[in-house]
């Protein structure tokens, strides 16, 4: 099978993962079948041969010496470091002694597992050592000389958001609380990780792995060597065995298939299969249609596309949509707390049996420990589900308005403070981070850019006029003050907090995409905003096209001279005699009732009169987040193509 992927003109080669699973696997010498556990019991064999040789080696090396050593890049003869890590050990002359009988490939596995873990502490330890170096007189609050010192102090701070500068003074904090004085380094603050049981069959060659695709389409076949005992003592102890592999749908046809990382979970044997396959070249600048998506807490996603014109002037396509998750939350919210209160529980029970491995208690603290775990399994898969339907309700978007970016505000540095214990609560367990990751997957397939913006004054200035918006609490209480609706003085432009912030996020980033950059993790982001694009960065409001009023502050329908009455008040008509028994026509109701657990008002509108339909509880996860369909005005001039996708 070849490994080269062949590509087109305007065509990438992007590396992406997906999820399979090993149930079955047959014995090539012998053709013995193994069941999915007799085959989880041999993975596992050979995953603990490799853990214990990457817990050697990080015992060994697991100090800031080695660790600058490994990520200068060149060994002691000025030669530079290989890419691949366990070679890179094997140039500095890191090697471990296995316990058993293994070939080559299996300490190679060690190795560069090891090696990654080594290179990856790197990082931390260079932001541990600036923190360290300019640790400021109260770790709770910083001055602004402070934070420009320990900016100045990590290579790159200038960039780095500041929640992870203050989670690293919070770690030193307790460490010298503790301790009563400074950690030296990283390495004084931070024991060895825990060793993962997996098995990276990248680092191997078809001596000890290989996987090809079937004959049949959707299906691959994994072949391994695998032990047949925990301690083996000869190279007799180790059998090929020939795995099926179902390829999920996500992996296309012609993608070129890579030997995958297999890891042991609740005793099954799962294959984090990678390939790569062709796709539309991401470009940064030259965008004329991109999408704008703005962050809500209730209303979780705004979303809306814009038209830069080739003179400059911007206007929008349609009136944008919503993605709301009102009921998720709210469940993702009751989950938290009970894991809190679980959590309180068990640690009452660890003050209570206090190390003593016979109490009474000690079996209700291993149901509590089973309990927590599920519901931390819950809330996980909770937010997984969430974050891949935001996203891909955002792609949507994109994909329907013939859009090639994606802008969005960047809300790394936010800080939930100042709003109330459960408000702040509320923003800090977002799903922010795994929605912007999924979105960057999905839009990587279409060639579409996902470019995050700066995210100061999205929301307090007009989209149209920059002149900073009063904010009231719905557009029919316009002298209550309040958040959720944005009223202009100067242009009198008035909308939804949210809909007006996508309009400016998606303005700034079109003005200043010459100035998108490409970060060391390989998303795209704009910096900083320059004033002299940002006053260019302006909505212009389409021409109106009737001279009605279409504002929302009375009726909207013109009201006939004589309308009809409607049907229940109209006098029943004379019924004939055999139908006399009937039940004549009554008063119309006046009281319509909500569906069952529809009642609660989830804060998701802005009609402070109105009280939307909530979704119903325990009807799945999709009757929980409400989607605005894509529904975009035309772009004139556009191509057949994306008129017949809009």
């Amino acid at each position: 099978m070849s490994r080269k992927l062949p590509l087109g003109e305007g065509e990438m080669a992007r590396t992406a993962c997906a999820r399979g699973l090993l149930r079955a696997g047959v014995v090539e010498q012998t053709g013995e079948v193994l069941s999915a556990a007799v085959l989880a019991q041999r993975v596992g064999w050979a995953a603990g041969l490799v853990s214990d040789m990457v817990a050697s080696l990080l015992a060994g090396h697991w100090n800031a010496l080695d660790v600058n050593a490994l990520a200068c890049g060149v060994d002691a003869g000025g030669q530079k470091l290989p890419s691949n890590a366990w070679m890179a050990l094997r140039r500095l002359g890191w090697t471990v002694t296995p316990g058993a009988k293994v070939n080559d490939r299996i300490v190679r596995m060690a190795q560069e597992q090891a090696g990654r873990t080594l290179r990856s502490v790197k990082w931390r330890a260079d932001l541990t050592a600036g923190v360290l170096k300019t640790w400021p007189a109260d770790p709770k609050k910083r001055t602004a000389e402070e934070w420009d010192a320990v900016r100045g102090a990590v290579s790159g701070g200038q960039h780095l958001p500041s929640g992870i500068i203050t989670s690293r003074t919070r770690q030193i904090a307790a460490f010298q609380k503790k301790h009563d004085r400074l950690p030296a380094d990283v390495f004084e603050l931070e024991s060895e990780p825990r060793i993962a049981r997996m098995l990276l069959l990248s680092a191997c060659d078809g001596q000890q792995a290989g996987i090809e695709r079937g004959d049949e389409p959707g299906r691959a076949l994994l072949r391994l060597q695998l032990p047949i005992r925990p301690d083996p003592q000869s190279y007799a102890d180790w059998t090929w065995v020939a795995c099926p592999i179902t390829l999920p749908p996500t992996v296309p046809a012609g993608a070129v298939l890579h030997l995958p990382t297999l890891r042991l979970h609740r005793g099954a044997v799962h294959a984090d299969l990678a390939y790569t396959h062709a796709v539309p070249k991401t470009q940064r600048t030259g965008h004329t249609v991109a999408l704008g998506v703005d962050w809500g807490l209730n209303t979780l996603l705004s979303a809306g596309a814009v038209w830069l014109h080739g003179d400059g002037t911007i206007t929008t396509l349609g009136g944008g949509g919503m993605f709301r998750a009102s009921g998720v939350l709210s469940k993702q919210h009751r989950l938290r707390r009970q894991s809190e209160y679980l959590h309180a529980k068990a640690d009452q029970y660890d003050r209570l049996i206090d190390s003593r491995e016979r109490h009474h208690l000690a079996d209700k603290r291993q149901i509590l420990t089973d309990e927590i775990r599920r519901v931390s399994e819950r809330r996980s898969n909770l937010n997984d589900a969430l974050a891949w339907s935001a996203a891909r309700w955002a792609v949507d978007q994109a994909i329907a308005a013939g859009a090639t970016a994606i802008y969005i505000e960047d809300l790394r540095s936010m800080e939930a403070r100042g709003m109330g214990r459960n408000h702040n609560t509320r923003l800090s367990q977002t799903v922010r981070g795994q929605i912007v990751e999924r979105m960057r997957h999905l839009a990587a397939e279409t060639g579409i850019a996902v470019v995050t913006v700066p995210a100061r004054n999205t929301s307090k200035h007009c989209p149209q006029c920059l002149v900073p918006l009063r904010h009231r609490k719905a557009p029919d209480r316009p002298t209550v003050p309040g958040w959720k609706w944005a009223i202009c003085p100067s242009c009198d432009w008035q909308g939804d907090r949210d809909q007006g912030a996508w309009r400016r996020i998606t303005a700034r980033g079109l003005t200043h995409q010459a100035k998108t950059v490409t970060d060391r993790a390989g998303a795209m982001v704009i910096r900083s905003v320059a004033d002299r694009l940002e006053a260019k960065s302006v909505i212009t409001p389409a021409a109106p096209q009737t001279g009605r009023d279409r504002s929302k502050t009375g009726p909207t329908r013109r009201q006939a001279a004589c309308p009809t009455p409607r049907r229940r008040r109209t006098p029943s008509p004379t019924r004939p005699q055999h139908l006399a028994g009937q039940r004549p026509e009554g008063h119309a109701h006046t009281v319509r009732r909500l569906p069952r657990a529809a009642l609660r008002n989830q804060g998701v509108t802005t009609i402070s009169t109105h009280r939307p339909r909530g979704a119903v509880l325990g009807a799945g996860f999709h009757l929980h987040a409400h989607a605005s369909p894509p529904r975009w005005e035309p772009v004139p001039g556009a191509t057949p193509d994306y008129v017949s996708r809009s």
